[in-house]
């Protein structure tokens, strides 16, 4: 088929993610390889988010998929309850990458399915329903991980599940009060966070689950001793710390996992995502020796038909040891340093209120007013369209990735090189200036 019968056929029988049908027009992709992408009339497209902020090693990866194909030669599934080589060999080396406390994982096939059993495990464990988490965290949506989300997904879903508890995240850039240091703003959110402990019952609490950087909701790092903080309060109270590493995972910050940044040490961990890079889906959780030995003498009440698929095991293998082959990490650290120094520059424009980065995971804010700090479009809607126009400006010079609210996400492929970031951030930085003319 060409694009346009591919498109046709698309539109016909199929029903997309997060858009009305009607005005649908995607892209038919024909080949890809690396950061790029190309369209069947050859034009080229540079995936600046990692598709959906999961191909960390690009397209064409031939060690995975090498690594299918010879699962595939042995045997394609087997049920959960048989031994399967390539699950016993992606656990031990998922709990090899984690901290000392850490022991065993529970595969999954996505991060929705891995924060819907991690609720689960918390309320099994500790006893307790209520689960906390933040307003702007996104962990799914399906009905368990859609309750836990804090955003405007979630509202689809409602009423609700009984108790998921919402609080605050530690958003410095929109707070209503000014803070003279990091230290100042950490003391005042974990003081609300521990307050609202105190209200909704101390002994009620199963778990706080927290992505360890907020990610599609604007890219928000916590300050400075925010999440041991929280890993504090937690120990105080017998609340366990769930931390979604579901986007943060797998190399994208700079370390292996972000919270390794702070410090801390979870008691459970949610991945997804870039375990596999998306060849074939997988997600997990990883449970500390305290909750693993729990389950040793108590029903784990978990199941899933595809958990550990051979499949997708065999790729998160071929996948890790591609981090460390290609020296992923360090690609992250050298080039994430530039991302850093050129988004900074572009605060210069009007229309950028503020840029977060972290390794290869960044934002871009977009308001009205620098002084005041508008959004340039009100939370939760965009009655005129304007990020909806910004990013296909952005997509007509091949700079494809997406936004949310008022935040343009940039997290390319952690294979991209210095020389094709600056490439493409000159693009973005030309849709800036005519976001400036246009929409100020």
């Amino acid at each position: 088929m060409n694009g346009e019968a591919v498109k046709s056929k698309l539109k016909k029988y199929n029903l997309q993610s997060w858009n009305k049908q009607g005005s649908l027009n995607p892209i038919p992709v024909a080949k890809a390889e690396g950061i790029y992408f190309w369209d069947d009339k050859g034009t080229r497209y540079t995936d600046m988010s990692s598709q959906l902020v999961n191909l960390n090693l690009g397209f064409g990866n031939k060690a995975i998929a090498e690594a299918i194909k010879a699962q595939a030669d042995k045997y394609c599934f087997v049920a959960p309850s048989y031994g399967s080589e390539p699950r016993a060999d992606l656990a031990e080396k998922i709990v090899s990458l984690m901290p000392d406390n850490m022991a065993k994982v529970f595969f999954t096939n996505a991060g929705a399915e891995a924060n819907e059993n991690a609720i689960k495990m918390a309320r099994l464990f500790t006893g307790r329903s209520k689960v906390f988490s933040r307003y702007r965290s996104y962990h799914g949506s399906s009905f368990g991980a859609g309750n836990l989300t804090g955003e405007p997904r979630r509202f689809a879903l409602e009423p609700g599940v009984p108790g998921f508890v919402k609080f605050f995240d530690p958003y410095v850039y929109r707070e209503a009060i000014s803070f003279a240091t990091e230290a100042d703003a950490t003391r005042y959110y974990l003081a609300k966070l521990e307050e609202q402990i105190w209200y909704e019952g101390r002994e009620s609490i199963a778990a706080i689950f927290l992505e360890t950087v907020t990610g599609s909701n604007g890219i928000i790092i916590p300050p400075a001793g925010y999440l041991p903080g929280v890993r504090a309060l937690c120990d105080k109270y017998g609340i366990l710390m769930v931390v979604d590493e579901v986007m943060t995972g797998w190399c994208r910050t700079g370390k292996m996992f972000a919270f390794e940044h702070y410090g801390v040490k979870p008691d459970m961990v949610t991945f997804a995502k870039g375990v596999t890079c998306g060849y074939v889906p997988l997600g997990g959780v990883v449970v500390s020796r305290t909750i693993s030995e729990y389950f040793d003498d108590h029903v784990l009440s978990c199941g899933l038909t595809y958990s550990g698929h051979p499949l997708a095991c065999a790729a998160g293998l071929a996948c890790i040891g591609e981090y460390e082959r290609a020296g992923i990490l360090e690609n992250v650290v050298t080039v994430g340093k530039l991302l850093e120094k050129i988004l900074e520059s572009l605060r210069e424009h009007p229309c950028v209120g503020d840029v977060r980065c972290i390794g290869l995971f960044s934002g871009v804010e977009l308001v009205k007013d620098k002084l005041t700090r508008e959004a340039i479009v009100p939370y939760g809607k965009d009655p005129d369209g304007i990020m909806g126009k910004i990013s296909k400006k952005l997509a007509s010079r091949g700079f494809m990735t997406y936004t949310h609210e008022n935040v343009v996400i940039v997290a390319p492929p952690l294979i991209i090189t210095e020389a094709q970031l600056t490439e493409e951030l000159a693009k973005l930085d030309e849709v800036l200036s005519e976001v400036d003319r246009e929409f100020l």
